[in-house]
C-alpha cells in the first residue's frame, strides 16, 4: 500500500473534507427543483451566494496548500530561520477590499430579491389574486378562503399559475409557514399578520410544513398545497358547498386547542368572528376564543384583562388538553 508524506495526508484529507460532509446531506432538496416563480427566485439567489462561497473556499484552500508546500521543512532548511517580513500596505488594502467586495455582490442581490418578494411575482400582475387566510394553531394548519367562504383544515386547495396571497397569523405560539416547492418560509405570529405571495406554475401536490420547534406535536404539523386548474378549483368549491357542514364558533373553539387533527372542510369561515384584516372591528365577545386565537385590537386587550382575573391553574389546565386524533374530510 502506498504511502504519503504527512503533508501530502493533509493535504489529501482537506480536499475531500466537503465531499465527507456533503455526503451525508439530504439528497432530495426540494428548494433546488422550484415549482413557481418565487421558489425560483429564492432558488436563484441560494445559487449566486452558492457560487460566491465556493470561491472563497477554492481560493482559500488553494493559498493554504500553496504555503503549506512552499514553506515545508526539507532537508537542509532545518536550522534556517526565515527572514522577519515586514507589512504590506498593498496587499493590507487588496486583503481588506476583496472581503468588502464579496459582501457587497452578495447584500445588493440579497436586499433586491426579498423586496421583490413583497409583491405579486412579476407577469402576474395582471391576474386576479386568490386571497387565503392562514391560522397556525398547535398543531394544526387552518385556510379560510373569504371569497369562496370555505375553510379548511390542514390542507389547501389552490388554482395554478394564479397568485395566491396567504394572510398568516397564529392562534397560539409563533410558528413558521413553508411550502419548500412554492417558496420561502414566513413566521405566523399572534396579534400580527403577515402576508406572502406564492405561485404554482402547474398542477400538482406540493408539501408544507411548520420548521418552528413549538412544542411536542410540531414535528407532524404538516399540510398539503393541492395546485389544481382553473376548472378543477371551481369544481371544489361547489363539491365543498354541496357536501361539507357549516363551522360554528364551538367547533372552532374545539379546533383551537391544543391537539393532531386529520382533514377538515367547512362552508363557511371562522372570519365572521376574527377578522384578521381590520384590526380596529370587534366582530366578536367570546373572550374563551380570544384566549387562543392571535387576535390583534381592542378585544384582544379586553381579554388580556379578562385572562388576569383568572385563576392560573384555571389556565394552566386549560392549556393541556388531551390530543384528539383524527378528523373528517371533504373534497379534495
Amino acid at each position: 500500500m502506498k504511502r504519503y508524506p504527512p503533508q501530502k495526508r493533509w493535504m489529501l484529507t482537506l480536499a475531500f473534507l466537503p465531499v465527507l460532509i456533503l455526503s451525508g446531506c439530504e439528497t432530495n432538496m426540494v428548494v433546488f427543483r422550484p415549482q413557481g416563480p418565487v421558489a425560483r427566485s429564492i432558488m436563484e439567489l441560494i445559487n449566486w451566494s452558492l457560487w460566491w462561497m465556493l470561491l472563497v473556499v477554492v481560493v482559500v484552500f488553494a493559498l493554504f496548500a500553496y504555503i503549506v508546500w512552499k514553506y515545508r521543512e526539507r532537508p537542509g532548511t532545518e536550522d534556517i530561520d526565515p527572514p522577519e517580513e515586514h507589512g504590506s500596505t498593498k496587499l493590507e488594502i487588496i486583503w481588506t477590499a476583496i472581503p468588502i467586495l464579496i459582501v457587497i455582490a452578495l447584500t445588493v442581490p440579497t436586499v433586491k430579491t426579498l423586496y421583490a418578494l413583497e409583491e405579486i411575482p412579476k407577469g402576474y400582475e395582471h391576474k386576479d389574486t386568490v386571497v387565503i387566510h392562514v391560522t397556525s394553531a398547535d398543531w394544526k394548519w387552518i385556510f379560510s378562503y373569504p371569497e369562496q367562504n370555505i375553510e379548511t383544515v390542514n390542507y389547501v386547495n389552490i388554482p395554478a399559475d394564479t397568485p395566491i396571497l396567504f394572510k398568516l397569523t397564529s392562534a397560539s405560539t409563533m410558528q413558521s409557514f413553508w411550502v419548500p416547492a412554492l417558496g420561502g418560509q414566513k413566521y405566523t405570529m399572534g396579534k400580527m399578520e403577515t402576508e406572502m405571495f406564492l405561485v404554482a406554475d402547474h398542477p400538482g401536490s406540493y408539501f408544507g410544513k411548520n420548521t418552528n420547534f413549538n412544542g411536542r406535536g410540531y414535528a407532524q404539523m404538516e399540510f398539503e398545497v393541492l395546485a389544481q386548474t382553473p376548472a378543477e378549483f371551481e369544481k371544489w368549491v361547489e363539491d365543498v358547498h354541496a357536501t361539507a357542514p357549516p363551522l360554528t364558533e364551538e367547533k372552532y373553539e374545539e379546533l383551537l386547542k391544543p391537539s393532531h387533527l386529520g382533514r377538515l372542510t367547512f362552508t363557511n369561515t371562522h372570519l365572521e368572528w376574527v377578522n384578521h384584516a381590520d384590526v380596529d372591528s370587534p366582530t366578536y365577545t367570546n373572550p374563551e376564543l380570544y384566549r387562543y386565537h392571535g387576535y390583534q385590537g381592542r378585544v384582544f386587550e379586553a381579554d388580556d384583562h379578562y385572562l388576569n382575573r383568572r385563576p392560573s391553574a384555571e389556565i394552566e389546565n386549560h392549556h393541556h388538553t388531551p390530543h384528539n386524533e383524527g378528523g373528517e374530510h371533504h373534497g379534495h
